[in-house]
């Protein structure tokens, strides 16, 4: 079975997440240095005061605890099917911040992750469209989406010996500055996520934002090691998509989206 990348919601207790697609930049960007916005983006001046107001709002983003993100298919929202459906997401955080496919079959490995409970800080769902290959029929698919303490895992996984825990990357790599364009900005609240992901991110070394346009952003970042290597780590933390890593826009290095 393949899901698709639409999402649909649902009546729940919990948040679900609704994905939607981004306009590629070099459709609404327009030229950086230009004078003029276009009519409807925002002015510079309010450009300027969402981005103060913005950053005032990062400070509480950038107090919240770093996580990794485990996702896993569940049948329904029960506590039962929770239990098994948390193991499943902390086994697969586990094996791509280890990088060993088989590192459950490691007993003690394997005991750790069955404490998932103990380690996940928040969760929600999401409703994913689906369609069955083998008979052409559509449907959908449950996910829980599982936020687990990074400090806890990373400490997990260093008592085991694993080394590079967190990253897979030595923190004193040498850094790269690379531009990126990030899509889906709507509001103060929506910058304010991205800002305090970006000082969570144990690989980002300095981040600031140099323009905006439309619902867009275009930022500088600073990364300890490669760049390519970054951005399967953010996509697999699935607070930004990343929609391009060879965008045809110069200048650019990468494009994102806030993912919702």
């Amino acid at each position: 079975m393949r899901t698709s990348a639409n999402l649909v919601s649902m009546p729940t207790d919990r948040t679900l997440v609704c994905a939607r697609d981004s306009t590629h930049p070099e459709a609404q960007m327009g030229s950086f240095t230009a004078a003029q916005t276009r009519a409807g983006s925002p002015s510079w001046p309010a450009v300027l005061a969402f981005l103060l107001v913005s950053s005032l709002l990062a400070f509480s983003a950038i107090a919240a605890p770093t996580t990794y993100t485990g996702e896993a298919p569940v049948a329904n929202q029960s506590e039962s099917a929770r239990a098994g459906a948390l193991k499943t997401a902390l086994a697969a955080v586990v094996i791509r911040l280890s990088g060993d496919p088989g590192i459950l079959a490691r007993s003690e490995v394997a005991n750790a992750v069955a404490g998932a409970d103990k380690l996940v800080l928040q969760y929600r769902y999401r409703r994913d469209n689906a369609i069955d290959e083998t008979s052409a029929a559509a449907g959908s698919q449950l996910v829980l989406v599982a936020e687990f303490d990074s400090m806890a895992v990373d400490r997990m996984l260093a008592g085991f010996g694993l080394a590079g825990a967190g990253s897979g990357v030595a923190t004193d790599a040498t850094p790269v500055e690379k531009r990126i364009w990030l899509s889906g900005i709507q509001s103060a609240t929506d910058y304010a996520r991205v800002r305090g992901y970006l000082t969570r991110q144990s690989l980002v070394r300095q981040s600031w934002p140099v323009e905006a346009r439309g619902d867009g952003i275009l930022m500088r970042v600073v990364v300890a090691g490669d760049f390519n290597r970054w951005l399967d780590l953010v996509a697999a933390d699935n607070v930004l998509q990343v929609n391009s890593t060879s965008p045809p826009v110069q200048g650019i290095d990468a494009t994102l989206a806030l993912s919702r």
